[in-house]
Formats: structure tokens, C-alpha cells, sequence
């Protein structure tokens, strides 16, 4: 479900100018053909790079940029100002750039060649002031970029760059995605809603509602043989409940969890969905609320939140695009309940049912409890507890009214040492940076949600940099977080995003 980011490109374009002659020009491309080269065997990069011909006036500028807004495959774009390239050259063109950019602020040599430097030379590498008149009109044009500096040839610059693409992809995938809502949100709850007009108009992606009877149809035309196959499956990838067996007692609900999963996804896919959410107080006609029928979806690369919680579903399916490929994962997640104890302070995060089997550290259990909320069947579920001792963080996306806000926390995740029997949901066990106290009050100021994204493989730039490309506001909590300081960067945002 998730689209393969080798599939995807990112056009290399390097700036000169007539001036220098043809000699010099061709030096120009042949050392760009040589970065690309090296870029595209680079272990670091996940996605294609494309060289593309030198732009050395208005005209060459804007068609290239231009090419690469309409490109289906293009998700950005990389500069590089080999020479000196005269920006007012780039001012038509930057200004009808669609794709995000990545400004590489580079050379081809890695040394200076002391004893055989002359000006040929001189003239020929002249990014160290080519792309800071490149830089000057990018921002003169206000325009979002990311700034990597450092040689092509480097495993730091080569990382940056492969982690801005992967931030590419995400949006990208964005762009025209479609969302689903069973139901709406949960009753009066606020930070759930959001205006998904502004939504649609700034980050590219649309989500409906669809009314719970199209999807128990779909649920319902499900065959027999369908649902014995994925019964097969279940059995195959969980360690399974006895109840649940060939001849269990409650072997028809696992049959009635399984239709649900096929009937949704058949339901997704005819739909050209990328994610959903459903509410827990609208889900008439479907016997057990979705358990393991969602977080098998979202294993799958589908973005999912609960309770009408739009918004996090589609943080969700972006980082699930951003993290494709890379050991760990990206999962709908709720901070759930505390660990106030001094020695340990922590938070344990779940959800009553869907928690996405990436994170699981063992072999998820296939198990069914009753569930106090819903007045549903009792439903199935996967459960299991997540990794630890590793660095993680969790991330939400709030609508305050003039703007947009994506709250990201810095977290290490915890091993998890206690016996839960009573507790029959997927279970992870985080301690927020600098610590919980500081963490959940610059939360709390910040408005931050309850649902979040939890990441094992995404770091704060990274997301940093999605909020630049959406053009909204992000605010980091982490080790250095000051409650004096973030009170202050909260009241500068507001005057900001007035």
C-alpha cells in the first residue's frame, strides 16, 4: 500500500551562466553528472536523482522548474550554483516553483589545490559565493528550502539529503490524497475537529465522510472463502487464542473480525484511500468495533486515528511514507496513562484497540476481551508490547483557527519489564525528553493533542522540515526545552502566524 520511493525523483539542477564560455560549461556538467552518478549509488538516498542540463538563463530557469512542478514522479528539486549564477535570473522561475527544494551548498573539489590554483579555477568553482547570491533571492522571495552544506562526496551530506528526500516523499504523498471518515468525531470533543477546507487548501489531501451503511455493504458482500483464507493468515502470523481456534468459543467473532478487515479494505482500495478513521459512537450495523482489522490496515501503510481524528490520520499514512524502509516504525498512538513514580517517571501509550503490530518487540497475541465502551461484541484484537532502549518521538498536528501547529517531543523509548494480564491492548512505554514534568507542561502549553504519531525511525528535523514545506508552524520539545524559553517561542509563533 505504501508507494515504493525508488519510484520516485529528485531533479538535480545546477546554475551557471553564459559568461564563462563552452569549456567552462561543459566542466560544469560533467562534474554535475558525476554528483548525480555518485548520488545514485549511494546506499543513503532512497530515491531516484536526476541530472538535469545546466540553467544558465530566465527561460532555461523557469522551463525546468516549470517541467518539474508537472513531473508526476519529480517530489523536489536540488540547486546547486556550480559558477556564479546571476539570482535575478531566478526569480520567475523560483516563484512559480510547486515542489519542495533542497539548496546543496557544495563543490566539486574537496581540497583547495594550493600549488596549481589559478583563476581558470577560480572562475569555474565559485559556489562559496555563486550559492550566496542564490540564497539571497530565495529568501528576498520568502521561499521554503532546506540548506545542506557540506562536499557531495560526504556520508553527512549524502544522510541529509536522503532524509529531506524521505521528508519529500511524505508530502508528495500528500498531494491529492483522499481520507475517510466513518462517522464523525467523537461528541464534543475539540481537538479531534478541525476545518478540513483550510486543511485541504494547505497540505493537499481531502477527507470525507462516508456514512456507515456504504461500508457495512461492503462488509457483508464478504464470501466465505475470503474470510476462511485470512483466518489462515491470522493463524499463521499470531500466536492465537484458544478461544479463537477451529472450534473455540468464540471462533465466529474471530470470522466476524476478518470480514470486517476484508470489507474495509475493499472499501479503501475501490476508494483510492490512503487512510481513515472511524468513531467508536458510530459504527451501527458493524458487529465488534474494528481491532485487529485496523491495525493490520495500518501495518500495511494505511494512516488511521481514532475517533474521527483526521488530522492524525494523515500525519500517520506521511510518516509511515517517510520512515518506508528504514528498521522501526510509524504508528497511530494515544498517551494513555502515567508513571508518576520520581525513580522512573514515564508514559505508557496505547489505545483501547488500534495500535499498529509494527512496533511490536515479539510475536503478536490474537486475542478477544470485552471492551467497557462501544456496546459492541466483544472484539479482537492483536496484543503486544513495543520495543525499547531505543530513541524515538511522537508528534501531533493541531488546528488553531489562523494556523496550523505540528507539536513534536523528543522521547526514548522503554523496555517494558512488568506483567500487564489485565491490560489486553498493545503497550509502549516512553519517557518524554527532558523529562515527563517538563515535557507534558510545554505539551499542555503548546495545546498539543492527545493522539499522536509515535516514530521509531523519524528524527525532529525531519519533521521540522515537513512543517517547513506546508509552510505551518512547528514547536520541538527535547532536551533542551526551557519552560521559560517556550512560553516566550509560543507567544512569537502567535505574533508570527497572526
Amino acid at each position: 500500500m505504501l508507494t515504493d520511493l525508488k519510484t520516485k525523483e529528485i531533479w538535480f539542477i545546477t546554475g551557471s551562466q553564459h559568461l564563462y564560455g563552452p569549456e567552462t560549461l561543459a566542466q560544469v556538467a560533467e562534474h554535475s553528472q558525476k554528483i548525480v552518478e555518485a548520488f545514485g549509488q549511494s546506499s543513503l538516498i532512497p530515491v531516484k536523482i536526476i541530472w538535469k542540463p545546466t540553467v544558465k538563463t530566465t527561460d532555461e530557469i523557469y522551463e525546468t522548474l516549470m517541467a518539474a512542478n508537472h513531473a508526476p514522479d519529480c517530489i523536489g528539486i536540488i540547486t546547486w550554483m556550480h559558477t556564479f549564477s546571476p539570482a535575478k535570473m531566478w526569480i520567475r522561475g523560483l516563484s512559480a516553483l510547486q515542489k519542495p527544494m533542497l539548496h546543496l551548498h557544495t563543490q566539486f573539489n574537496q581540497d583547495i589545490p594550493w600549488s596549481t590554483m589559478d583563476m581558470d579555477f577560480m572562475n569555474l568553482n565559485q559556489a562559496a559565493h555563486g550559492d550566496r547570491e542564490f540564497g539571497f533571492m530565495v529568501s528576498r522571495l520568502r521561499k521554503n528550502r532546506k540548506v545542506v552544506v557540506g562536499h557531495w562526496a560526504e556520508e553527512r551530506v549524502q544522510k541529509q539529503i536522503g532524509e529531506w528526500a524521505r521528508v519529500a516523499a511524505g508530502w508528495d504523498d500528500w498531494q491529492g490524497a483522499k481520507f475517510a471518515r466513518f462517522g464523525d468525531n467523537m461528541r464534543y470533543v475539540a481537538v479531534t475537529d478541525g476545518d478540513k477546507v483550510e486543511a485541504e487548501t494547505k497540505f493537499g489531501f481531502s477527507v470525507n465522510t462516508w456514512g456507515i451503511g456504504d461500508l457495512v455493504s461492503v462488509i457483508n458482500s464478504v464470501g466465505e472463502g475470503e474470510v476462511k483464507t485470512l483466518i489462515e493468515e491470522y493463524e499463521a502470523s499470531y500466536n492465537m487464542a484458544a478461544s479463537l481456534l477451529s472450534g473455540g468459543a468464540n471462533r465466529k467473532s474471530l470470522e466476524s473480525a476478518a470480514r470486517i478487515e476484508l470489507g474495509l479494505e475493499k472499501f479503501l482500495v475501490d476508494g483510492q484511500f490512503k487512510g481513515f478513521s472511524d468513531t467508536f459512537e458510530d459504527l451501527h450495523g458493524i458487529e465488534q468495533l474494528p481491532g485487529i482489522a485496523v491495525q493490520r490496515l495500518m501495518a500495511k501503510g494505511y494512516g488511521f486515528a481514532g475517533e474521527g481524528d483526521w488530522k492524525t490520520a494523515a500525519l500517520v499514512r506521511a510518516m509511515k511514507i517517510m520512515g518506508q524502509g528504514l528498521e522501526g516504525g510509524n504508528a497511530f498512538m494515544e498517551d494513555y496513562t502515567y508513571h508518576l513514580n520520581p525513580s522512573n517517571p514515564s508514559i505508557l501509550g496505547s489505545h483501547m484497540l488500534e495500535v499498529d503490530p509494527v512496533l511490536a518487540v515479539n510475536k503478536p497475541s490474537c486475542e478477544i476481551h470485552p471492551l467497557g465502551i462501544g456496546g459492541k461484541a466483544d472484539p479482537v484484537r492483536l496484543v503486544f508490547n513495543s520495543r525499547g532502549n531505543i530513541d524515538s518521538l511522537v508528534a501531533a498536528l493541531m488546528d488553531f483557527g489562523n494556523h496550523f501547529r505540528l507539536l513534536i517531543n523528543k522521547t526514548r523509548a522503554l523496555d517494558i519489564t512488568e506483567e500487564m494480564p489485565n491490560l489486553p491492548v498493545a503497550r509502549v512505554l516512553w519517557k518524554p525528553l527532558p523529562d515527563l514534568y517538563t515535557a507534558a507542561e510545554a505539551w499542555i502549553l503548546a495545546g498539543g493533542a492527545h493522539h499522536t504519531c509515535y516514530s521509531e525511525n523519524l528524527s525532529v528535523e525531519q519533521l521540522e522540515d515537513f512543517a517547513g514545506i506546508a509552510g505551518i508552524e512547528s514547536l520541538v520539545i527535547d532536551e533542551d526545552t526551557k519552560i521559560r524559553d517556550f512560553k516566550n517561542t509560543i507567544n512569537w509563533n502567535e505574533m508570527y502566524y497572526r
